[in-house]
């Protein structure tokens, strides 16, 4: 359908909906209409802003192409006394710069997907059939879901962002690929890495209906520090480099700091504070009766989350090394868990680069550094499939083991309802297959739930299921909707499929 004429059969269902009524009328109007009547006037108004918001970022990259360094004083934005088209765009949008900045720069992409000069020279990827296509750059896959409404602005500049451009192999030997001899050989790789990255665009376009922005975000980086180890290490160096701590006093005599983390560091102090606090964010009910008395203390204490949090931190501080990790902590101390493929420890063994990721929100870290902390810490090993599920660590109790909780976790990566955030620490084990039906607390029968979804299915009347190793499938109550494919994290679909670039199964057609 035509743009406009679609953007007019939008605003007729709306009208239908509401009714042609003043603007001060809207939310009695609203008010007024059923719980599904509802639920339609937002998909209806998200589908409308959506393609609105695609005609105005096409028309912020025309403001970017027109208002260039080389226009000088005769460019677009600095007629209209404006530095910059993100200065131009924030005063038209009444936006904030940052918010400015993305549209400009989701312009500037759009631009050079579909704008004047795109003639055929170059390479691209169809967002739906996942086939190379000549004469576009690598994102394209993602300029043509927003302008065809398959995706919102935020998701494409999360995946955009995400994947960052793909290596450029140079004379120098930067982000080289092994036996690239000369520009030819370098020229060639470049296209190849460029088309990976384009199917790998075309992949997260695939799966954005199903996840939330920042699930895409974190994929996104996950599957480029997977396609590019090298750089994934260079980039891990350069935030460790970047690691700092400052104090100051302001004006007012308050003593303040800041931190910059490096990527592990960031991760032990979050999962500190996560031990501590999980009850007050929704942690697990099944726990034993010294830790459940300990939770019930923390959820009556009167001091805030951030009080909580930094008394925590000056305690660790205060005790050091010499810690009594249970007066901290209680029973359940906390770690980093981190996970990495047979695979990538070969790859370390032979000196090549390789990534792992954490268990807790799947962002990666280097697999030199994971052996090195498994010096210290140990490791369990576990056999899934190349889908994450564990192979046959089912036991006949009525609770899951530690080392199936394990299995769980890194299968899933966290709770399993769609949409939902919550890590696998803060998560309960649902068999599907009820014990006291004769359910039995096997791996491929059980699957990770947060407390409030866990609550909501069984309270609610929603039940999942599950055919063999196949997807799991939540079903609502009688009357709720369509069923929903409860799909394990992003990231992870791709952390198993030992990805290696150029893998091959984003290796493109001959």
């Amino acid at each position: 359908m035509p743009f406009f004429s679609d953007l007019q059969a939008q605003l007729d269902a709306l009208r239908a909906l509401v009714g042609d009524v003043e603007a001060v009328a809207v939310p009695g109007a609203v008010s007024r209409l059923g719980d599904d009547e509802v639920v339609a006037v937002i998909s209806t108004v998200s589908a409308l802003a959506r393609a609105c918001e695609s005609l105005r970022i096409a028309a912020s990259g025309v403001v970017a192409a027109r208002s260039t360094r080389e226009a000088g004083h005769s460019g677009l934005a600095q007629k209209r006394g404006h530095r910059s088209p993100a200065s131009l765009v924030q005063e038209l949008t009444g936006s904030t710069r940052a918010d400015a900045v993305k549209q400009v720069r989701l312009g500037e992409a759009l631009s050079t997907s579909h704008g004047d000069g795109v003639d055929g020279a170059g390479e691209g990827v169809d967002a739906t059939e996942g086939s190379v296509v000549v004469g576009r750059p690598w994102h394209a896959p993602l300029s043509d879901a927003l302008l065809a409404g398959a995706i919102t602005a935020a998701q494409h500049d999360a995946i955009l962002r995400g994947l960052g451009e793909p290596p450029a192999p140079d004379a120098d030997g930067a982000d080289s690929v092994d036996g690239v001899d000369d520009a030819a050989d370098r020229a060639r790789a470049a296209e190849q890495l460029r088309e990976v990255w384009a199917v790998a665009a075309g992949e997260l376009v695939v799966e954005a209906p199903h996840r939330t922005v920042e699930e895409l975000a974190r994929a996104a980086r996950t599957l480029r520090d997977q396609l590019d180890p090298e750089g994934a290490q260079r980039r891990f160096e350069e935030r460790f480099r970047a690691r700092s701590f400052r104090m100051w006093t302001d004006a007012d005599g308050i003593h303040r700091g800041t931190f910059s983390f490096d990527d592990h560091a960031a991760a032990w102090v979050r999962t500190i504070i996560d031990s501590a606090l999980r009850p007050r964010r929704g942690g697990p009910r099944f726990v034993d009766p010294t830790e459940k008395a300990r939770a019930d203390e923390l959820v009556a204490d009167p001091r805030t989350n951030e009080q909580l949090a930094y008394d925590l931190l000056i305690d660790v501080l205060r005790t050091g090394a010499l810690a009594d990790a249970k007066a901290v902590f209680g029973t359940r101390q906390a770690g980093v868990r981190v996970v990495i493929s047979a695979a990538a420890r070969a790859a370390v063994a032979d000196g090549r680069p390789g990534v792992g990721v954490l268990e807790e929100d799947q962002s990666t870290l280097p697999a030199w550094l994971i052996e090195q902390l498994a010096c210290d810490t140990g490791i369990v090993e576990l056999r899934i499939d190349r889908d994450g599920n564990p192979l046959h660590l089912g036991r006949e109790a009525r609770l899951f083991s530690p080392r199936q909780r394990v299995a769980l976790a890194i299968r899933d990566g966290g709770c399993r309802w769609k949409g939902c955030d919550r890590p696998a620490s803060y998560c309960e084990s649902h068999h599907i297959d009820h014990h006291a039906e004769g359910g039995n607390t096997d791996t491929d029968r059980g699957i990770l739930l947060c407390r409030f979804h866990h609550m909501a299915l069984h309270n609610g009347g929603w039940r999942i299921t599950r055919d063999g190793l196949g997807d799991f499938v939540l079903h609502p109550p009688p009357g709720g909707g369509e069923t929903i494919v409860l799909k394990p994290r992003l990231a992870l679909t791709y952390a198993w499929a030992g990805i290696d670039p150029p893998p091959p199964r984003f290796r493109p057609a001959a």
